[in-house]
This record gives C-alpha cells, sequence and structure tokens, in this order.
C-alpha cells in the first residue's frame, strides 16, 4: 500500500496542488486513491476541488470527530466521490480546534485506564475503518506547521513527498529536512522516508538540472522539477479542479509546456509508487 504526505516547512509552494494532481496522476495509473484533507484553512484541497462539505455545521460528522473517538456515522460515509478518479475525505472548521480536542480526548482516556495516542489517531481511524482494504494509495494533506494534524499525518504514512521553493531559502531548507525527518520521528515515534522533493516553479531548463542535481547530490529522490506554471495552477484554482482536468477542459489549445508539465506529474507519481 502506498501511503504518504505532502509536507512542507512554508506555505506558498504548490503543496495542496501537488497533492490534488499526484492524486489525480495515481488514479490514471489504474490505482484507488483516497486523499484526505487535514487543512482548516479555506484555501484546502477540499476548496480546490470544489468538493460542497458543510465545513462550518458543527453537527455534521467530519473527520476530527473521528479522530477524537465522537463520531456520528460510519468513516466511509465521509468519503466523497471526485470527479478526478479519486476520493476525498474533506476538511471540516472542527479541525482548527483539534489540538485541545484530542488533548481532553486523551485526559478522559487516561481517567478511564484507556490508551490514546493523540499522534497515533489518524492511523488507528484508516485501520478501523478498512481503509488499506479499498484502497491502494493514500496521500493526507496537512497544514505545513508543525501539530496534531501533520503529526497523525506522519504517523499514518510514514513517507513524506516535500515540494521546494526553487530559491536559496528553499534549498537551505532542503538542507535541514534531516533534522526535520528526525524531529518527526522523535515525536511521532516512527520511522519516515522522504520519497520525493519536488523543485516546483523553477525557472530555465538549465536550472532545473542544477536543483535537480544539488538535491540528489543531499541524498533525496528528485526526479522532476517543474516550471514556472502560475497559469496553469492558478486557472486550477478558479475554476477548482486538477491540472489534468484544467488542461482537458479549459484550454482550447493545448500548449506544449504544460503538456510537458503534466507528463512530469505522471513521471513523478510512477517513481513515488515505484520507490514506496
Amino acid at each position: 500500500m502506498l501511503t504518504y504526505t505532502t509536507y512542507s516547512e512554508a506555505g506558498g509552494v504548490g503543496k495542496t496542488t501537488l497533492a490534488s494532481n499526484l492524486a489525480d496522476a495515481h488514479a490514471q495509473r489504474g490505482r484507488d486513491v483516497l486523499l484526505l484533507d487535514l487543512d482548516p484553512q479555506n484555501g484546502s484541497i477540499t476548496y480546490l476541488l470544489g468538493i460542497d462539505a458543510a465545513r462550518d455545521d458543527g453537527d455534521q460528522d467530519n473527520i476530527a470527530r473521528h479522530l477524537i473517538d465522537r463520531p456520528k456515522g460510519a468513516f466511509e460515509d465521509l468519503i466523497h466521490e471526485t470527479p478526478f478518479g479519486f476520493d476525498l475525505v474533506p476538511s471540516h472548521n472542527m479541525l482548527e480546534d483539534l489540538a485541545d480536542l484530542l488533548g481532553r480526548a486523551e485526559s478522559m482516556a487516561e481517567d478511564l485506564g484507556e490508551e490514546f495516542d493523540r499522534f497515533d489517531r489518524l492511523r488507528q481511524v484508516l485501520l478501523n475503518a478498512g481503509v488499506p482494504d479499498k484502497y491502494d494509495t493514500v496521500i493526507v494533506d496537512p497544514p505545513a506547521t508543525a501539530g496534531p494534524h501533520l503529526y497523525n499525518a506522519i504517523g499514518a504514512t510514514r513517507s513524506l513527498v516535500v515540494p521546494l521553493e526553487p530559491t536559496g531559502k528553499g534549498m537551505q531548507s532542503i538542507k535541514g529536512l534531516q533534522d526535520v525527518v528526525d524531529n518527526f520521528e522523535a515525536t511521532v515515534g516512527v520511522d519516515v522516508g522522504v520519497l520525493a522533493v519536488v523543485p516546483n516553479g523553477v525557472g530555465r531548463t538549465a536550472d532545473q538540472q542544477e536543483y535537480l542535481e544539488r538535491i540528489r547530490e543531499l541524498g533525496y529522490h528528485a526526479p522532476v522539477a517543474i516550471g514556472e506554471r502560475s497559469s496553469l495552477f492558478e486557472g486550477c484554482w478558479d475554476k477548482q479542479t486538477t491540472a489534468f482536468a484544467y488542461v482537458d477542459e479549459h484550454r482550447s489549445r493545448k500548449r506544449d509546456h504544460e503538456m510537458d508539465t503534466l507528463d512530469q506529474l505522471r513521471e513523478l507519481a510512477a517513481h513515488v509508487e515505484e520507490v514506496a
């Protein structure tokens, strides 16, 4: 089973856009894909994909309720089919209070003499719902900041795909990536692997190759470097769709550089499947 979390230390580097397009690319390759949105921000993957979920309805069942063991229904009822060939568990505003909710749930469990690991809740929820029997690929998109959303994502998936800002600051963050991974392992108590590092928004072809070589020298997989595609990816957000569907449905003329980017996304998905 393929499981990974899209992670970046900083926002604005295409983490959520990458997660949605990798889900699409995996589905195109015949995989059964479940994408989980753990980001409580309004600009989350639930919005990007145009999923109609009442995220501000506190009475509605949602992923946060399942993480604190207070569900209002079956986990499978949270799952939305998307028009892109994969399924999604949407975000909910209750995730904004997840740290407090998990803390209270943990205290109650301790009072009752029960086990409750706040950073292992997502894995337990997925196992109890039989997700490994229904899907062969699970992708989790949490917020970038450290906290229970990110730690639960890592605890459940044990692997990362890391988009990279193609700047000196971005390269510096990659140099410190092993320290970040070590911190995750110490906090969550699991071994964590980096399946791929993905420079995103790179300029000239020569620059792309330079970034790839520097990342590989640091010992990480870097199968592709995605060029500067603001028109394509901003179009995805505007039309609430993946890059594949955007080019197919909203481009009257196929642009070679955008078709090359779609091929890169498919190549990246194939690489992640192989190394995982």
